[in-house]
């Protein structure tokens, strides 16, 4: 190395670049000299030049870049020191297109705490909420149908599509609540109405002795399982007849003091009984297979033909949250009382140990998401006031959005901050005071991915006295995130 007064000069590692992405993304194949000081954003600087080189209408993207299969989230060669690599030898560095996160849509805008999401429909958002009712959004702030029923907070909220279902304008909603009770609802995209559309309920589902914390539809959409805090996992079919064709019972209505409208009322088709506290989350991925999360410290997989677990594991912690995507949908994430986002694979035999652990959460974790595209990346949600972007190939996470600045658990005075991860900016609204009481404790941050989108929800915190912003509602925000990382 050559010293140029008290200048080192910095050194320089022979590299070539090499992908799986198609033209027009590929560089020459040959080998080039590059400062060992660069870091990613240097490293998608180079790789955007040698591709504008051969294509001079190429605009910039940005790119990630993995060594060895480990995405490099360093200087490359505080990276090669780390993890040994010789610098002496031509280095192959893989590029990848980088996860990208856009701006925030405007507010969709609730009289109460945002409690759950669903952006599984393309053309809808459902949302449900502490006054009781659900929502349909055809999109940022424009609220086409309320789903109005429960006589408690709505806690979750999940599209399903039973087969049979006879428009494609037509979707059928299921939501769970405080009061102990699921329902059914059938909403029709294809009308359009100057105003809100107000709907009941096809069918009410009773059994749980207890709030009904979360839901998930089976993949045919013809059954929908329950998780609640009375222990229990609940089976419940979707049509509006019970096994014989009968309805288990049958209430009238009448809707704006004319027609009169059917409800029926369903009892549970199976009972799945071995966690000993609240079943926090369920999934269930495949036609006969749910998945479940516990404060018991559990995680087990049913069979749901024969009720019995097929495989369970113990990790020590209240689990709050639960999802099975990645590498084939086989690896389960959950996160709970501990600042760790854990990830198992269960085809892997005789270890119930985490094959990854990610711990830059500085409290418990409430929700987790994979992404619908990606075997690698993941969310999750936290009492930090942090939502994380994951990749397994490194240990740090990609993106953060950041809720507050402040070391507080909870957010002051019910102000809500939403974050942008690339600008840092935010935007935020007060809460009345009649929301934000002193035993309004902080409640679980939740989110959900959209496809390749994140849809953030709020939390609650004590009131503060600090002067309110003259908008005083409640709402949840959308984020959209380019790109798949794939």
């Amino acid at each position: 190395m050559e010293i140029d007064g008290d200048v080192e000069e910095t050194r320089r590692v022979q590299v070539r670049f090499t992908t799986k992405l198609q033209f027009p993304f590929k560089t020459p194949p040959t080998s080039i000299a590059i400062p060992s000081n660069l870091t990613r954003m240097g490293l998608s600087a180079v790789v955007n030049n040698l591709l504008e080189a051969g294509n001079p209408d190429w605009k910039p993207e940005p790119f990630d870049f993995l060594i060895d299969g480990e995405l490099v989230r360093m200087s490359l060669e505080q990276f090669l020191i780390a993890k040994g690599i010789s610098a002496e030898k031509i280095l192959e560095i893989e590029y990848i297109k980088a996860v990208v996160p856009r701006k925030e849509e405007e507010p969709s805008l609730h009289d109460d705490w945002v409690s759950a999401v669903d952006g599984s429909n393309p053309g809808f958002i459902l949302t449900g909420c502490y006054d009781g009712l659900g929502r349909l959004w055809k999109a940022a702030g424009s609220c086409t149908h309320i789903l109005e029923g429960h006589s408690d907070a709505i806690t979750s909220v999940k599209f399903i599509d039973p087969k049979g279902l006879e428009s494609v304008n037509s979707s059928v909603v299921a939501t769970a609540s405080k009061d102990r009770t699921l329902r059914l609802w059938k909403v029709d995209a294809g009308n359009r109405h100057d105003h809100d559309l107000k709907i009941s309920a096809y069918k009410i589902l009773r059994g749980h002795n207890a709030s009904v914390q979360s839901i998930a539809a089976q993949p045919s959409g013809n059954m929908v399982c329950s998780g609640s805090w009375d222990c229990t996992i609940n089976l419940w079919r979707t049509d509006e007849f019970d096994v014989e064709g009968d309805l288990v019972s049958v209430k009238k209505r009448k809707v704006n003091n004319e027609a009169e409208e059917s409800q029926s009322e369903g009892e549970a088709v199976s009972n799945i009984v071995g966690h000993t506290q609240c079943v926090s989350s369920v999934v269930w991925p495949q036609h006969e297979t749910i998945y479940s999360a516990s404060w018991d410290h559990s995680v087990r997989r049913w069979d749901v033909e024969t009720g019995k677990d097929s495989w369970n594991l113990f990790c020590g912690k209240v689990l709050n949250c639960l999802d099975v995507g990645g590498e084939s949908s086989a690896l389960i994430a959950a996160g709970g009382s501990d600042t760790v986002l854990r990830i198992w694979d269960p085809r892997k035999p005789g270890t119930l140990m985490p094959v990854f652990q990610f711990s830059s959460h500085t409290s418990w974790i409430s929700a987790c998401k994979w992404h619908s595209k990606s075997w690698f990346h993941l969310l999750s949600a936290s009492y930090d006031g942090k939502i994380m972007l994951w990749d397994l190939r490194t240990a740090w996470p990609l993106a953060i959005i950041d809720s507050h600045k402040d070391k507080y658990y909870v957010l002051t005075g019910g102000k809500v901050i939403l974050w942008s991860v690339v600008g840092q900016t935010h935007s935020s609204v007060f809460l009345p005071k009649s929301l934000c009481s002193k035993r309004n404790n902080l409640r679980r941050p939740s989110m959900v991915l959209l496809g390749t989108s994140i849809a953030l929800v709020l939390a609650k915190g004590p009131y503060s006295t600090r002067k309110p912003n003259p908008l005083k509602e409640s709402m949840f925000f959308f984020l959209a995130m380019e790109g798949g990382g794939v």
